[in-house]
């Protein structure tokens, strides 16, 4: 194998090395922020989500 075929291999692995742990770092931090969100979402007091007191349920 050549010097610049043993770069050029090295610098592909390198780059997709890295590709793989930047996906590593986002793909979590997504799920959480869609996470916080939700639980954000849900805990809001919304007047059309109240039940008033004499309703049926």
């Amino acid at each position: 194998m050549g010097p610049k075929i043993g770069r050029a291999t090295f610098f592909v692995t390198a780059m997709m090395f890295f590709a793989v742990l930047a996906l590593d770092i986002a793909i979590p931090t997504l799920v959480l922020c869609t996470m916080a969100l939700s639980t954000w979402l849900v805990s809001l007091d919304l007047p059309v989500a109240r039940k008033h007191g004499g309703e049926a349920a």
